[in-house]
């Protein structure tokens, strides 16, 4: 066992004295979360960009309806004139223009329907469509204010009450309903609001130590055609200790990358309490002997390094999909029942769990021994398969 050990502290000592290797590992999972951060990050709620041509340039009302496109929170305004818009449409620079007639303001004034016109691209886009629903949402409302004007107008007539009075007394009237409704909307948020820092660390750890390892068994294929393992063992090494000296290396590897993850995030994003980075360590390390386990029965099945690298690359995004990496497995559904062969969707469970929902060790009893059993049975399957020379022991 101490000869085993030998071959794993040497391993890592070189793991760590490589600097490509280790900014490699380690920065690339961090630009990974960075991306994903930026992508998903920040507020929840959707914000794009109304771009509008207004023809009526002197018309009240269309100065209104901009205003209030204006005043919603989601959106951001941009003016175009008619000749740039048509050509940002042509070359797809934008997917949606909404314009305002010249006639806007005078049709209304004169109690005309006035139409306003959507101009797209194809089906305007994602972003596009939500965009022509908000505007439709305040077109809305402005078009309820007119009636609602009208039918006073009208239930006033021959009442001695001019025009003007009329209408300054009626947007007053809306004014104070807009801002002290009768009705209220209240948002009460269940549980933990969601968080992008929690939600994908777990799983962006475990994504990368299954390569990792992967690489790892890739490399130990090589050392195999290059005749390495054998003189090795023309030591005073045993089969069996090269197997475990590799096992531990990849242990060791793994949770060296896990550790260094799991610390910036405890520095950076302050998490964890010093209970819960212990607990998440000791999931990933559970983690990684299953993660080495399988590994090494990828370096044991392959022949060459390119089958135990397209062998692991199969592996490692198999489970990332299965395992709930990037987005939630509805319950009841085949994607859940397969769900349930992916080692590390029961670590991605238990990692939030503890991360997310607060939760402690005991919460997390049935996914460790899942893992602890998936190494076990990982562990005794690579031995009996494992060889240090091809064709031989």
């Amino acid at each position: 066992m101490k000869r085993a050990l030998i071959i794993a502290l040497r391993e890592v000592k070189t793991y760590l004295q490589d600097k490509g290797d280790l900014a490699f590992s380690l920065l690339l999972p961090v630009a990974t979360f960075a991306l994903i951060y930026g992508a998903f990050g920040g507020q929840g709620l959707f914000h794009g960009t109304a771009y509008i041509v207004n023809e009526d340039t002197n018309g009240v009302y269309a100065k209104q309806l901009i205003e209030n496109i204006e005043a919603e929170d989601s959106l951001d305004v941009e003016l175009l004139f008619l000749a740039d818009a048509e050509r940002k449409l042509e070359r797809s620079d934008i997917n949606m223009v909404f314009l305002i007639p010249a006639d806007f303001t005078d049709k209304l004034r004169t109690g005309q329907p006035a139409e306003l016109t959507f101009m797209q691209r194809g089906n305007g886009g994602q972003d596009g469509q939500i965009v022509a629903s908000i505007i439709r949402g305040i077109v809305s409302e402005l078009n309820q204010e007119f009636q609602v004007r009208g039918q006073v107008e009208q239930a006033l007539v021959g009442k001695d009450v001019s025009p003007q009075k009329i209408t300054v007394t009626t947007w007053q009237f809306l004014e104070r309903e807009r801002k002290y409704p009768l009705i209220g909307v209240k948002e009460v948020v269940v549980g933990n609001k969601p968080n992008t820092v929690n939600e994908f660390l777990p799983g962006i750890m475990t994504m990368y130590v299954l390569f990792a390892i992967s690489i790892g068994a890739a490399a130990i294929v090589e050392e195999r055609r290059l005749g390495i393992l054998e003189r090795l063992l023309t030591t005073r090494l045993t089969a069996g200790e090269l197997f475990f000296g590799k096992f531990l290396a990849s242990v060791s590897r793994g949770f060296v990358q896990t550790f260094i993850l799991l610390a910036l995030s405890y520095a950076v994003f302050q998490i964890f309490t010093p209970l819960s980075f212990l607990t998440c360590l000791l999931i990933s390390f559970i983690f990684a002997m299953a993660g080495s386990a399988i590994g090494l029965i990828i370096a044991s099945v392959a022949r060459t390094q390119d089958a135990a690298t397209w062998i692991g690359v199969f592996v490692t995004m198999s489970m990332t999909m299965l395992g709930g990496t990037f987005f939630a497995i509805q319950k009841g559904t085949i994607l859940y029942t397969l769900s349930k062969i992916s080692v590390n969707g029961y670590a991605n469970d238990a990692l939030k769990k503890i991360i997310s929902e607060g939760g402690t060790i005991a919460d997390v009893w049935l996914e460790l021994v899942v893992m602890a059993g998936v190494f076990v049975v990982g562990l005794v399957l690579s031995r009996l398969l494992f060889k240090a020379i091809p064709q031989g022991k």
